[in-house]
């Protein structure tokens, strides 16, 4: 028995009338009437008596329209989801995230793509950068943010955003006063750096920028993201310099301050994925992702 003997098998058996049905179906009744026939044979019974006013069910073939509607629509459900996930509409996406990307731009990215995609399952894994290395190469994982990232020839990226670096100081330091600062004002100035791990990372990317203006930071604690770096500053551990989506967290004792005539200062936020992965989902992820970027450069 295929698909279609039992959508004409249906058809014939809500119209009792091989005429009616041919129409309903849209083809010509003696096709219609060949195709039931070989759906008699192929089960071994009689389906229908035919009378003058058109046919009747037989008791087998009232037990085929009511199990043959459950199982004609489970399969059309079983199409319609197929068809779905075929193109990027349902099933599953695994994502990693890390510290200072959670606090603002990535989640706005994916409450988009939720939006956008509601039956899609989206799974999030906390992971620094070298962990999602290995977990896209293992197929742990679909997606990946990150920053800084080195070129690998079996890893792509895409762009999400760049976004300016500010400077954290404790509301009880003299540059709390100020509307900006310049990274002069941080050559002898206890720092907390972040996050420790895989480089180069941000750590790197402050070395760089205080190395431009002839100096190196006084590194007062190394830690291991932005919410413990921040949340030392607020205790008077020190500075610190963070990305601006780092700046929704909100702790007491701790103010933000954009850095003054520091065009450099900026940091991206990519998006990281297996080069050989075609995948509906990661398709329609990264059209989200694409357009997000676009909208972050105006």
């Amino acid at each position: 028995m295929e698909f279609r003997h039992l959508k004409y098998f249906i058809a014939v058996a809500e119209e009792l009338h091989f005429g009616r049905a041919a129409v309903a179906l849209h083809i010509s009744q003696p096709p219609l009437t060949r195709q039931i026939q070989q759906l008699e044979e192929a089960i071994g019974v009689q389906l229908f008596i035919r009378t003058p006013k058109g046919v009747e069910l037989t008791q087998a073939g009232e037990l085929l329209l009511q199990e043959g509607k459950n199982l004609y629509s489970l399969i059309e459900q079983t199409v319609e989801r197929t068809r779905r996930a075929g193109q990027g509409n349902l099933g599953r996406i695994d994502i990693a995230i890390f510290g200072s990307g959670t606090l603002d731009v990535i989640p706005k990215l994916l409450l988009r793509f939720r939006t956008i995609y509601p039956d899609v399952n989206v799974v999030l894994h906390t992971m620094v950068k070298s962990e999602q290395i290995n977990a896209l190469r293992q197929r742990r994982i679909t997606v990946g943010f990150n920053r800084l990232l080195e070129p690998y020839p079996d890893i792509r990226s895409e762009p999400v955003t760049t976004e300016p670096i500010v400077v954290a100081v404790s509301t009880q330091h003299p540059l709390a006063e100020e509307e900006e600062i310049e990274l002069q004002a941080l050559k002898n100035e206890p720092m907390v750096l972040f996050p420790t791990g895989a480089r180069p990372n941000f750590i790197d990317k402050v070395m760089d920028l205080c190395r431009g203006e002839g100096f190196l930071p006084i590194a007062s604690q190394s830690v291991g993201d932005a919410v413990t770096g921040i949340a030392l500053v607020a205790s008077g551990f020190g500075i610190s310099l963070v990305p601006k989506s780092a700046t929704t967290l909100q702790l007491p004792g701790v103010v933000y301050r954009p850095l003054k005539n520091a065009p450099n200062a900026v940091v991206d936020l990519s998006c990281i994925y297996r080069h050989d992965d075609e995948s509906p989902i990661l398709k329609a992820f990264l059209e989200v992702v694409r357009s997000f970027h676009n909208e972050s450069m105006f």
